[in-house]
């Protein structure tokens, strides 16, 4: 009996990403990271800026996230999201200028608890990335 379940990563230009031979995929969930592994209970759950790891094979593939909606069910990883990108792909100065945009806005003074922690923590994902 396989353990291989679909992946589906889907942004508003394209079909980002679509495999049915995954075996592990973790995500940036707000809960904290999530590991899904063929037939996991069905959930829905929101993303923070962060790393999906998608495990196929003897192949990793890392995505930076900014956000989105995730869903699992009938051993399907759907996920939605606004801006995503290939680590091995990463422009060092699209990097560089997020960091920066996302430091200018935490510099403000009318930000909700909410909104500064998913900027610090936006800068924290983003910095690991621009080390690498």
């Amino acid at each position: 009996m396989s353990n291989l379940f679909n992946i589906d990563i889907v942004n508003p230009e394209q079909s980002f990403l679509s495999k049915d031979n995954v075996f592990e995929v973790v995500i940036p969930a707000v809960e904290g990271e999530i590991g899904i592994l063929k037939d996991h209970i069905p959930i829905i759950s929101f993303l923070k800026p962060g790393i999906i790891r998608v495990f196929s094979g003897s192949e990793e593939q890392s995505f930076y996230v900014e956000d989105g909606i995730v869903e699992f069910k009938d051993n399907t990883l759907s996920v939605l999201t606004s801006s995503i990108f290939d680590l091995k792909d990463a422009d060092k100065n699209f990097v560089s200028e997020s960091i920066s945009s996302a430091e200018a806005e935490l510099s403000k003074d009318n930000i909700d608890d909410q909104k500064r922690f998913l900027l610090n923590h936006k800068v924290e994902v983003l910095k690991s990335i621009s080390i690498n």
